[in-house]
Protein backbone atom coordinates (compact mmCIF):
# COMPACT_ATOMS: atom_id res chain seq x y z
CA UNK A 1 0.00 0.00 0.00
CA UNK A 2 1.46 3.10 -0.99
CA UNK A 3 2.06 5.76 2.01
CA UNK A 4 -0.77 7.25 3.64
CA UNK A 5 -1.29 11.40 1.95
CA UNK A 6 -0.67 13.86 4.78
CA UNK A 7 -4.71 15.48 5.39
CA UNK A 8 -5.57 17.58 2.53
CA UNK A 9 -9.16 17.32 4.41
CA UNK A 10 -8.94 19.80 6.87
CA UNK A 11 -8.23 23.32 4.93
CA UNK A 12 -11.40 22.01 3.02
CA UNK A 13 -14.09 21.33 5.98
CA UNK A 14 -16.70 24.30 6.02
CA UNK A 15 -17.23 24.80 10.07
CA UNK A 16 -20.09 27.63 10.13
CA UNK A 17 -22.31 26.37 12.39
CA UNK A 18 -22.12 24.43 16.21
CA UNK A 19 -20.35 20.86 15.61
CA UNK A 20 -23.78 18.82 15.51
CA UNK A 21 -22.85 15.18 14.47
CA UNK A 22 -25.04 15.83 11.32
CA UNK A 23 -22.72 18.91 10.39
CA UNK A 24 -19.68 17.26 11.05
CA UNK A 25 -20.74 14.07 8.79
CA UNK A 26 -22.00 15.88 6.03
CA UNK A 27 -18.52 18.04 5.77
CA UNK A 28 -16.47 14.91 6.07
CA UNK A 29 -18.56 13.32 3.11
CA UNK A 30 -18.86 16.72 0.77
CA UNK A 31 -14.82 17.03 1.06
CA UNK A 32 -14.33 13.55 -0.01
CA UNK A 33 -16.43 13.38 -2.76
CA UNK A 34 -15.79 16.72 -4.20
CA UNK A 35 -12.05 15.24 -4.68
CA UNK A 36 -10.28 16.88 -2.22
CA UNK A 37 -9.07 14.26 -0.29
CA UNK A 38 -7.66 11.53 -2.55
CA UNK A 39 -7.72 8.34 -1.58
CA UNK A 40 -5.11 7.18 1.59
CA UNK A 41 -5.45 11.05 2.68
CA UNK A 42 -5.05 10.84 6.58
CA UNK A 43 -8.39 12.25 8.52
CA UNK A 44 -7.12 12.77 11.68
CA UNK A 45 -9.42 12.65 14.43
CA UNK A 46 -8.20 15.11 16.76
CA UNK A 47 -7.31 17.96 14.77
CA UNK A 48 -10.99 17.47 13.00
CA UNK A 49 -12.88 17.25 16.49
CA UNK A 50 -10.63 20.65 17.54
CA UNK A 51 -11.98 22.49 14.20
CA UNK A 52 -15.76 21.90 15.35
CA UNK A 53 -15.32 22.72 18.82
CA UNK A 54 -16.56 18.89 19.71
CA UNK A 55 -14.68 16.26 21.78
CA UNK A 56 -13.19 13.26 19.88
CA UNK A 57 -16.91 11.11 20.08
CA UNK A 58 -18.76 12.76 17.49
CA UNK A 59 -16.16 12.54 14.95
CA UNK A 60 -15.63 8.84 15.60
CA UNK A 61 -19.76 8.20 14.81
CA UNK A 62 -19.75 10.39 11.82
CA UNK A 63 -16.01 8.55 10.80
CA UNK A 64 -17.75 5.03 11.37
CA UNK A 65 -21.15 5.66 9.49
CA UNK A 66 -18.47 7.31 6.72
CA UNK A 67 -16.61 3.61 7.01
CA UNK A 68 -19.88 1.93 6.43
CA UNK A 69 -20.44 3.97 3.52
CA UNK A 70 -17.01 2.71 1.68
CA UNK A 71 -15.83 6.03 1.97
CA UNK A 72 -13.43 5.26 4.67
CA UNK A 73 -10.89 2.97 6.27
CA UNK A 74 -9.53 2.33 9.41
CA UNK A 75 -6.52 0.65 10.62
CA UNK A 76 -6.21 -0.42 14.39
CA UNK A 77 -3.33 1.45 15.55
CA UNK A 78 -3.53 3.37 12.20
CA UNK A 79 -6.65 5.43 12.40
CA UNK A 80 -8.26 6.74 9.68
CA UNK A 81 -8.29 7.73 5.88
CA UNK A 82 -9.83 8.23 2.86
CA UNK A 83 -10.75 4.50 1.62
CA UNK A 84 -8.47 3.06 -1.78
CA UNK A 85 -10.52 1.03 -3.90
CA UNK A 86 -8.20 -2.25 -6.02
CA UNK A 87 -8.34 -1.80 -9.65
CA UNK A 88 -10.77 -4.90 -9.47
CA UNK A 89 -12.92 -3.04 -6.84
CA UNK A 90 -13.04 -0.21 -8.86
CA UNK A 91 -14.49 -2.51 -12.06
CA UNK A 92 -16.94 -4.16 -9.76
CA UNK A 93 -18.24 -0.56 -8.54
CA UNK A 94 -18.92 0.29 -11.86
CA UNK A 95 -20.70 -2.46 -13.24
CA UNK A 96 -22.84 -1.92 -9.67
CA UNK A 97 -23.28 1.35 -11.55
CA UNK A 98 -24.33 0.21 -14.65
CA UNK A 99 -26.87 -2.73 -13.61
CA UNK A 100 -28.42 -0.14 -11.44
CA UNK A 101 -28.37 2.77 -13.77
CA UNK A 102 -30.10 0.26 -16.21
CA UNK A 103 -32.41 -0.59 -14.50
CA UNK A 104 -34.32 2.61 -14.42
CA UNK A 105 -33.62 4.56 -17.67
CA UNK A 106 -36.76 3.12 -19.51
CA UNK A 107 -38.80 4.40 -16.55
CA UNK A 108 -36.93 7.75 -16.61
CA UNK A 109 -37.05 7.78 -20.13
CA UNK A 110 -40.90 7.28 -20.18
CA UNK A 111 -41.45 9.60 -17.27
CA UNK A 112 -39.16 12.41 -17.52
CA UNK A 113 -41.31 15.89 -17.72
CA UNK A 114 -40.55 18.88 -19.91
CA UNK A 115 -38.49 20.05 -16.83
CA UNK A 116 -37.26 17.02 -16.99
CA UNK A 117 -35.42 16.73 -20.27
CA UNK A 118 -34.46 20.94 -20.65
CA UNK A 119 -32.33 19.90 -17.24
CA UNK A 120 -30.58 16.92 -19.27
CA UNK A 121 -30.21 19.72 -22.18
CA UNK A 122 -28.59 22.07 -20.33
CA UNK A 123 -25.88 19.83 -18.43
CA UNK A 124 -25.13 18.37 -21.94
CA UNK A 125 -24.15 21.89 -23.08
CA UNK A 126 -22.55 22.47 -19.60
CA UNK A 127 -20.62 18.94 -20.23
CA UNK A 128 -20.16 19.95 -24.39
CA UNK A 129 -17.77 23.59 -22.81
CA UNK A 130 -16.52 21.05 -20.42
CA UNK A 131 -15.23 19.48 -23.62
CA UNK A 132 -14.13 22.63 -25.07
CA UNK A 133 -12.25 24.08 -22.15
CA UNK A 134 -10.65 20.66 -21.45
CA UNK A 135 -11.41 20.78 -18.12
CA UNK A 136 -11.48 17.52 -16.65
CA UNK A 137 -12.73 18.45 -13.11
CA UNK A 138 -15.73 19.99 -14.28
CA UNK A 139 -16.43 17.16 -17.05
CA UNK A 140 -16.29 14.66 -13.89
CA UNK A 141 -18.65 16.26 -11.88
CA UNK A 142 -20.93 17.54 -14.49
CA UNK A 143 -21.07 14.03 -15.69
CA UNK A 144 -21.85 12.27 -12.90
CA UNK A 145 -24.79 15.40 -12.26
CA UNK A 146 -26.16 14.17 -16.07
CA UNK A 147 -26.33 10.70 -15.10
CA UNK A 148 -28.19 11.57 -12.38
CA UNK A 149 -30.55 13.49 -14.18
CA UNK A 150 -30.96 10.46 -17.02
CA UNK A 151 -31.86 8.59 -13.87
CA UNK A 152 -34.08 10.56 -11.53
CA UNK A 153 -37.32 10.46 -13.58
CA UNK A 154 -37.78 7.31 -13.06
CA UNK A 155 -38.88 7.83 -9.39
CA UNK A 156 -37.40 4.47 -8.37
CA UNK A 157 -36.20 5.80 -5.05
CA UNK A 158 -34.70 3.11 -3.20
CA UNK A 159 -32.66 1.98 -6.63
CA UNK A 160 -31.74 5.72 -6.95
CA UNK A 161 -30.32 5.63 -2.94
CA UNK A 162 -28.74 2.58 -4.26
CA UNK A 163 -27.50 4.08 -6.71
CA UNK A 164 -25.94 6.82 -5.24
CA UNK A 165 -24.37 5.20 -2.75
CA UNK A 166 -22.07 2.77 -5.34
CA UNK A 167 -21.41 6.25 -7.33
CA UNK A 168 -19.87 7.55 -4.27
CA UNK A 169 -17.42 4.60 -3.42
CA UNK A 170 -15.65 5.29 -7.03
CA UNK A 171 -15.94 9.53 -6.51
CA UNK A 172 -12.64 9.45 -4.35
CA UNK A 173 -11.32 8.07 -7.60
CA UNK A 174 -11.82 11.29 -9.54
CA UNK A 175 -11.33 8.57 -12.83
CA UNK A 176 -12.67 11.26 -15.68
CA UNK A 177 -9.82 13.83 -14.13
CA UNK A 178 -7.23 11.29 -14.98
CA UNK A 179 -8.28 9.34 -18.08
CA UNK A 180 -6.69 11.38 -21.31
CA UNK A 181 -9.18 14.22 -23.18
CA UNK A 182 -9.79 11.40 -25.85
CA UNK A 183 -11.63 9.15 -23.54
CA UNK A 184 -13.98 12.28 -22.39
CA UNK A 185 -14.64 12.96 -25.75
CA UNK A 186 -15.73 10.04 -26.90
CA UNK A 187 -17.51 9.08 -23.54
CA UNK A 188 -19.19 12.60 -24.25
CA UNK A 189 -20.12 11.15 -27.53
CA UNK A 190 -22.14 8.30 -26.12
CA UNK A 191 -24.21 10.98 -23.92
CA UNK A 192 -24.82 12.42 -26.74
CA UNK A 193 -26.59 9.77 -28.45
CA UNK A 194 -28.31 8.48 -24.65
CA UNK A 195 -29.91 11.80 -24.13
CA UNK A 196 -31.20 12.26 -28.29
CA UNK A 197 -32.61 8.47 -27.77
CA UNK A 198 -34.32 9.81 -23.81
CA UNK A 199 -35.75 12.95 -25.70
CA UNK A 200 -37.55 10.97 -28.26
CA UNK A 201 -38.59 8.33 -25.53
CA UNK A 202 -36.97 5.56 -27.54
CA UNK A 203 -36.16 2.97 -24.92
CA UNK A 204 -34.59 0.50 -26.72
CA UNK A 205 -32.39 2.69 -28.48
CA UNK A 206 -31.62 4.35 -25.05
CA UNK A 207 -30.96 1.16 -23.50
CA UNK A 208 -28.44 -0.05 -26.47
CA UNK A 209 -26.69 3.60 -26.17
CA UNK A 210 -26.20 3.03 -22.59
CA UNK A 211 -24.77 -0.48 -23.13
CA UNK A 212 -22.05 1.16 -24.93
CA UNK A 213 -21.49 3.55 -22.44
CA UNK A 214 -20.90 1.35 -19.68
CA UNK A 215 -18.49 -0.93 -21.95
CA UNK A 216 -16.32 2.24 -23.29
CA UNK A 217 -16.12 2.91 -19.40
CA UNK A 218 -15.37 -0.46 -18.29
CA UNK A 219 -12.27 -0.31 -20.70
CA UNK A 220 -11.50 3.68 -20.20
CA UNK A 221 -10.77 3.08 -16.19
CA UNK A 222 -8.77 0.00 -16.93
CA UNK A 223 -5.94 2.86 -18.32
CA UNK A 224 -6.20 4.82 -14.97
CA UNK A 225 -2.31 5.21 -13.87
CA UNK A 226 -1.70 2.89 -11.43
CA UNK A 227 1.74 4.39 -9.60
CA UNK A 228 -0.28 7.98 -8.61
CA UNK A 229 -1.86 6.09 -5.17
CA UNK A 230 -5.59 6.45 -6.56
CA UNK A 231 -5.54 2.61 -6.80
CA UNK A 232 -4.42 0.15 -4.34
CA UNK A 233 -2.45 -3.09 -5.52
CA UNK A 234 -4.56 -6.31 -6.10
CA UNK A 235 -3.13 -8.47 -3.80
CA UNK A 236 -3.35 -5.79 -0.82
CA UNK A 237 -7.01 -5.87 1.11
CA UNK A 238 -7.61 -2.62 2.54
CA UNK A 239 -9.01 -2.80 6.41
CA UNK A 240 -12.40 -1.69 6.89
Amino acid sequence: MPPRRRSALLARLVVDEPGRPQVILGELRRVILDGAAPPCTVIPLREVAELFGVSHIPVREALKTLIGEGLVTHQPHGGYAVAQLTPNELREMYIVRETLETASLAAAARNATAADRAQLLELNSVLEQAIRDDDPVAYHRRSRDFHVALTKPSRMFRLLHMLESAWNVTEPVQSMVHIGRADRVRLHTDHALMLDAFMARDVDRLLLAAERHHSRLETVITTLPTDTGLLAPEDISVAQ
